[in-house]
């Protein structure tokens, strides 16, 4: 199986490798290291293993912090794939039938970000224009929807809202941590590439 773990460590020389030693031990092999911020003297960090799980993940997550001056904030299933570039699938996608833009963005976003299900709202009424394969029947509506990209929390339900168009992207997961801002910023970059496709391919249609 795949996991994702978002891990708190000194930004300084040799932890990494400690780091990916705990890992090793543990039998987890890493398949991707994306850093997320690097502040203070620290570094916030995601690591996309492949897990047998013979252990828990909690289990794995203990291990781990066992590293002087480590923390794991979260360790969450995922169905991003390293190395398959799903960014560029999903453009591919979009230019090839922009028409069904919003449609092919909420059905791809969920496994870019390591989410569970996105749904696009219309922005005026707040009612489902188009949810993923996993969004609930019955979407809760979020107290809060920007003008602004924005990522929040209600409860043990965590939310990414982006604006596109004339509807909101609205991106969901409870199993892993609150959206860091460097995940809000790649899905807001993608909206944006998304939108001047879509509406590209429509004027030339």
């Amino acid at each position: 199986m795949l996991l994702r773990l978002r891990v708190s460590l000194p930004d300084r020389p040799g932890v990494l490798g400690q780091v990916a030693r705990a890992f090793g031990v543990m039998g987890a092999d890493i398949l991707q290291v994306t850093v997320l911020e690097r502040e203070s003297g620290r570094a916030v960090d995601d690591f996309t293993v492949s897990w047998s799980a013979i252990f828990s993940a909690a289990e794995l997550s203990e291990r781990i912090s066992v590293v002087p001056g480590v923390r794991v904030e979260a360790a969450w299933p995922t169905r991003e794939l390293p190395g398959a570039n799903p960014d560029y699938d999903l453009l591919g996608h979009i230019a090839a039938d922009p028409a069904r833009a919003v449609l092919t963005l909420v059905d791809a976003v969920p496994d870019l970000v390591s989410a569970e299900w996105a749904v696009a709202l219309e922005a005026a009424s707040g009612e489902v224009v188009h949810g993923s394969w996993q969004a609930p029947e019955a979407v809760p509506a979020p107290q809060q929807i920007s003008v602004r990209p924005a990522a929040f929390s209600e409860g043990t339900l965590h939310l990414a809202s982006v604006p596109f168009d004339t509807v909101h992207l609205l991106v969901a997961r409870r199993q892993g941590p609150a959206f860091h801002r460097a995940e809000l910023d790649r899905v807001a970059r993608l909206v944006d590439v998304v939108s001047v496709l879509a509406h590209a391919g429509v004027s030339r249609a």
